[in-house]
């Protein structure tokens, strides 16, 4: 596939505008544009309500972003992450800039940019290692490029490496010694859940222990670990409970309680909800 080149007045650009197959369109991260764009004139572009999201990476010069009610400057080495169903906008300063860009939509990533959002990811911020970013822009745009008929599969991969990266590097770098300070309050009190998992927890006995209110412990774990803590320990127990029902012969009673859970039938309902089967069946699978 040829990528197209485009040359005006106000810029250089290569793009490829992609057709995902119906299967890629329905059923996974997917590409609609990807392209590399050096300013030639500063210029202003504007676009709402596209069901899509962009993520573009400023490699040389400066620029504007205006989303959300609020207006950023950009600077080599920034990146953007946005949802393009929002109004946004963008110009590049007067040292003209040169950004790579990819647009891109899936069936959850609504989904995605919020679990983003509530791990402390932001509009913009800076990268410690753009090189990263462009390796990974580049290579969804070689594979948009080309006639491999798995290519919708290689890309949803590159597209979810984007994703797994943003996710790393996204912390807002103002917001960086709060974050890292509650980190540290709550880490302690993840590691007790990890080490009593199995005894009776609750959240007033916990923001006892730890002399901490409970509706901050509940906000900021949630903010710091992507759950709840209640969450939290149900993954733990349902994960000690997959363990025991595949490497031991332990009864199901016997495998509630030593998960912490002492009504066995609680524990088989909870354990079908979260694994689709009872317990006794998960077992005979494995």
């Amino acid at each position: 596939m040829d990528a197209p080149l485009f040359d005006g007045e106000l810029v250089h650009s290569n793009r490829i505008i992609y057709t995902p197959s119906p299967f890629a369109r329905s059923s996974l991260l997917h590409l609609q544009e990807v392209g590399t764009l050096q300013a030639r004139q500063p210029h202003t572009s504007a676009r709402k309500n596209l069901a899509s999201y962009l993520f573009f990476l400023v490699e040389r010069g400066s620029g504007i972003l205006e989303y959300d009610g609020i207006r950023r400057t950009l600077q080599p080495g920034d990146c953007v992450f946005l949802d393009c169903r929002k109004p946004y906008l963008h110009r590049t300063g007067e040292d003209l800039w040169n950004l790579r860009w990819v647009h891109f939509y899936g069936p959850n990533m609504g989904a995605i940019y919020k679990k983003y959002q509530e791990r402390g990811g932001q509009t913009s911020f800076h990268a410690i290692q753009p090189e990263r970013f462009s390796a990974l822009l580049q290579d969804i745009y070689t594979l948009a490029a080309s006639d491999d008929y798995v290519r919708d599969m290689q890309i949803y991969g590159k597209l979810v490496d984007l994703l797994t990266l943003l996710m790393e590097e996204s912390w807002h770098p103002g917001d960086a010694c709060i974050a890292h300070s509650k980190k540290q309050n709550l880490q302690e009190i993840k590691d007790y859940l990890d080490a009593h998992y199995t005894e009776k927890i609750t959240l007033d006995a916990l923001a006892e222990r730890f002399y901490i209110n409970k509706f901050y412990l509940t906000r900021v774990f949630k903010e710091q670990f992507g759950q709840s803590v209640t969450a939290y320990l149900v993954q733990l127990r349902i994960t000690q409970a997959k363990r025991l029902l595949r490497f031991t012969d332990n009864s199901i009673e016997s495998i509630a309680q030593e998960c912490g859970l002492n009504d066995a039938n609680y524990f088989s309902r909870l354990f079908k909800k979260i694994e689709g089967v009872p317990p006794g069946e998960y077992r005979k699978q494995w």
